[in-house]
């Protein structure tokens, strides 16, 4: 039978044991709970929200996707700096991993995969501010939710439906041969016509390959090549008789007294245009000379008014282009002297015999 110290040393022992592992649990669970281990600085973060359904206490906090705290607390404050955001949450962060986040940094909730859970994801990688000190606040983005993201395709999924059922009405009014898809699939005349159109288009080209035909004999006829061949050689010749400067061409482009002349022509043209500009010679007074163009324009006004006038009538050159009597007594003038030439031809005794008188 055991003793009473026996006893006491194994209670003890067991006593030992339960602590032990019960402080080991404790790390444990706590190491689970959050990337920072138990001795290790700490950085309270926070952050406003919208909405956090779906984030819980304990959710990771992540940087550039390294796993660096949790989430400490969610709580919806009664007065918050914006109506719209009412939610806070508090990060608790491993300071070893401060210098990753600036105070213009923002912290988004973000889905681990489509249906995982939600954890808050610093973003740093626009932020150009200090680096963030305990207590600050960071800016916030929330998460799409997935009833949006729903709602967001059903009216994609139903374009979809409408647009498959008017598919699948197409494609039976082509299976009973219907439209002009259906009957050129349908109908056997329709291919008929399309083999015969194939097998006319086999007997030209055949036609061709034996060299028949005006296009078989430009592609076949060896003496239509040598006569092409021929043209190529003389005009090979031509562009070397330019290149050496013979003929009329190529003097034109190799002759230098000729390009001097053209030369010495553009400046002569280019002084004159400068003469002009500078008021010399009578072109540049034309072109410079105020009292000058006062009477162009003057003499021109001067002639509108004549053409108005004699449009109108007016004068003697405006009767004489407007007044019918006028017109109408030449005419006459004109028939009576036709009358008179033709009465001379018929008796020209009685129009050109001399009396002479003798006193």
């Amino acid at each position: 039978m055991p003793s009473q110290q026996q006893l006491r040393w194994s209670q003890l022992r067991v006593g030992i044991t339960v602590l032990v592992a019960s402080i080991a649990l404790a790390v444990l669970i706590f190491l689970m709970s959050g990337s920072s281990g138990p001795f290790s600085s700490r950085l309270y973060l926070k952050s406003y929200f919208q909405s956090t359904a779906g984030l819980r206490v304990g959710a990771p906090v992540t940087v550039q996707g390294v796993n660096i705290g949790n989430v400490k607390n969610i709580e919806v404050m009664q007065d918050p700096p914006n109506k719209l955001a009412p939610v806070l949450v508090t990060m608790k962060v491993n300071k070893d991993f401060a210098f990753e986040i600036r105070k213009d940094s923002i912290a988004k909730l973000a889905t681990a995969g489509v249906l995982g859970e939600l954890f808050v994801d610093i973003i740093s990688k626009d932020a150009k501010g200090p680096q963030a000190e305990n207590g600050d606040f960071l800016k916030s983005e929330g998460a799409q939710d997935i009833n949006d993201m729903i709602s967001a395709g059903q009216g994609t999924l139903a374009n979809m439906d409408v647009l498959l059922k008017r598919m699948d009405r197409i494609l039976a009014t082509i299976e009973n041969g219907q439209g002009t898809i259906g009957k050129v699939i349908n109908d056997p005349t329709m291919f008929n016509r399309a083999n015969d159109i194939l097998g006319q288009m086999q007997q030209i080209v055949t036609e061709i390959n034996n060299g028949k035909g005006s296009i078989g004999k430009l592609l076949n006829d060896d003496e239509l090549y040598r006569k092409a061949n021929n043209t190529l050689d003389q005009l090979n010749q031509i562009v070397s008789d330019i290149n050496a400067g013979k003929g009329s061409a190529g003097k034109l482009l190799k002759d230098e007294q000729l390009y001097k002349n053209a030369n010495d022509t553009i400046a002569k043209a280019d002084q004159l245009i400068t003469d002009i500009n500078n008021g010399k010679g009578t072109l540049g007074k034309i072109a410079h000379d105020e009292e000058f163009a006062k009477k162009i324009d003057t003499m021109v006004t001067n002639f509108s008014k004549l053409s108005d006038r004699m449009e109108k009538g007016e004068g003697s050159v405006g009767k004489l282009f407007n007044d019918p009597s006028l017109y109408n007594n030449s005419d006459q003038m004109l028939v009576e002297t036709r009358n008179l030439v033709k009465a001379i031809r018929e008796n020209p005794k009685r129009y050109l015999t001399i009396h002479f008188k003798l006193f």
